[in-house]
């Protein structure tokens, strides 16, 4: 088994489960001493009660004769002989079974709390780890930023008639610094980036393998079943920046920038459980109603499929066992033809449940595909007047200016049916064609799509391909489909098929 991918995200339920194991063997412990107190008492008041009966014998003369009196003696030093052996049980104990436990006890409590500092050594490595490269990333969007104000500030001297040459060459000079200054931050930004997904990688991989180990049941109990965190991508904040002088400028890098991400990221950064804190989202709902209405529509379509092709199988086993039956009741010497009744009566029961299935799936698909065909209807009803400037609907709606733009589900990502979280599946995450900026908030809490607040700006990763949804990424890396009606777009002049939406 490799921890590293099984309970990687459960510290602190490790750190319970062990803590628990400790105390139920004190508890243990704490059983068997009080056992042996048992059994020492016990010892001691049959010594008493043999001691208290048991005659003093001054002479031979007052030695016991008669039958039942040497009978009564005899239970006595029996009595007192199994005293003895209770003492020898409960010396034993204390020994063998208690101060065994004890150190066994005092060792585990030993170990666990060596896993544990190692553990949150490691974490704390880690975390260190993330805050360089994040710092790193923050001094280079710093210096982009700065970099693009002397750009513009570069520019307006250069095209202002009336600035004089030094100005222009000042401001120049103030421009090559900055670049300078900011392609430094950037091999700086993509070394510790490098850094940090290589110790996260080991850390998952290598360290937490070698520090917790217990058995297939406790992996079973406690993990979540989500993979640990990905690498993360490089964000290069310097593709905004136009050059226009020459040589050791950041628009000379940005095809170098192009390849170092090919080598820095792995893939796209995933969902933090443990190191970020964020948590999964709750189990899906039988009618797929928490996904788009694209996506629901391919689930419950799909799921039909399947029940279809399970009712096929019924059906025909029922077909064989009624043609077997006929055989057994034509040649009974074959076989008991009530002997199938049992397994006909079940695979009746399973075609009705099947069909039932079938029904319920297919009334939600029709409701489903209602909705999405009624949509263009509503487009010309008197909520038309509601609309907002610049074209839109407010945020209670969800349609375009654009009648044939309706508002639907995120397309499927790579035709597979399987449930994905909030991110997606690319080996290596898409380029920026642009950035938007959004103009009302948007929960975002179907899978596929991504939550952003008003006036939040988001990098434009695929365009919006007429069904009102258009891909975006945040700055870590997060992905998902936003309304195209809540945002306003800006794509790079120099992208393939850039539109600039109004």
């Amino acid at each position: 088994m490799s921890w590293g991918t099984e309970l990687w995200d459960q510290f602190d339920s490790l750190d319970k489960h062990t803590q628990w194991g400790i105390d139920f063997l004190e508890r243990y412990a704490k059983f068997v001493k009080e056992r042996i107190e048992i059994e020492q008492n016990y010892a001691k008041q049959l010594r008493n009660l043999v001691k208290k009966y048991c005659p003093k014998r001054s002479s031979k003369d007052e030695e016991p004769r008669f039958t039942s009196c040497v009978a009564f003696f005899n239970i006595l030093n029996e009595l007192n002989d199994y005293a003895g052996q209770r003492e020898v049980v409960a010396e034993e104990m204390a020994h063998r079974v208690y101060g065994e436990l004890m150190r066994y006890a005092h060792d585990l409590k030993t170990e666990r709390k060596m896993h544990l500092q190692e553990g949150r050594k490691a974490q704390q490595y880690l975390d260190m780890c993330w805050k360089q490269m994040d710092n790193s990333k923050k001094k280079f969007e710093r210096e982009c930023r700065e970099a693009e104000k002397a750009q513009q500030s570069y520019e307006r001297l250069d095209n202002d008639t009336n600035a004089t040459k030094a100005d222009v060459e000042k401001a120049k000079q103030q421009l090559n610094l900055r670049t300078h200054m900011a392609d430094e931050n950037k091999n700086e930004y993509a070394a510790q980036l490098q850094n940090f997904n290589g110790e996260q990688h080991k850390h998952f991989y290598v360290v937490i393998p070698q520090i917790y180990k217990d058995s297939q049941m406790v992996v079973d109990s406690f993990k979540s079943g989500f993979e640990p965190p990905g690498d993360f991508p490089f964000e290069d904040y310097s593709q905004h920046i136009y050059r226009t002088i020459s040589d050791g400028t950041i628009s000379a890098s940005k095809q170098e920038s192009g390849k170092m991400d090919a080598k820095t990221t792995v893939g796209k950064a995933k969902g933090k459980l443990w190191l970020f804190g964020k948590k999964p989202k709750g189990p899906a709902l039988e009618d797929f109603s928490h996904l788009p209405p694209e996506q629901r529509r391919k689930k419950l379509q799909q799921r039909i499929d399947e029940l279809n092709r399970e009712l096929q199988k019924e059906s025909d086993q029922k077909d064989a066992l009624n043609k077997m039956k006929d055989v057994y009741e034509k040649n009974p010497q074959m076989g008991d033809p009530g002997s199938l009744q049992p397994k006909l009566a079940e695979t009746m029961n399973n075609i009705d449940r099947l069909r039932m299935e079938i029904h319920k799936n297919e009334a939600w698909l029709s409701e489903v595909e209602g909705k999405t065909g009624g949509r263009g209807d509503r487009r010309h009803s008197s909520d038309i007047n509601h609309l907002v400037t610049q074209g839109r609907e407010s945020p209670e709606g969800s349609y375009t200016d654009d009648a044939n733009q309706e508002v639907r589900g995120p397309p499927q990502q790579h035709g597979h049916h399987s449930e994905f979280d909030d991110e997606f599946e690319d080996d290596d995450p898409l380029p920026a064609i642009g950035h938007c900026k959004a103009i009302y908030p948007f929960d975002g809490h179907n899978e596929g799509t991504l939550a952003m607040k008003e006036g939040e700006v988001l990098y434009i990763i695929e365009e919006d391909k007429g069904d009102g949804w258009t891909r975006a990424r945040r700055q870590n890396g997060e992905e998902g489909y936003v309304p195209t009606s809540y945002i306003d777009v800006t794509l790079e002049k120099n992208s393939k098929g850039a539109v600039t939406y109004i």
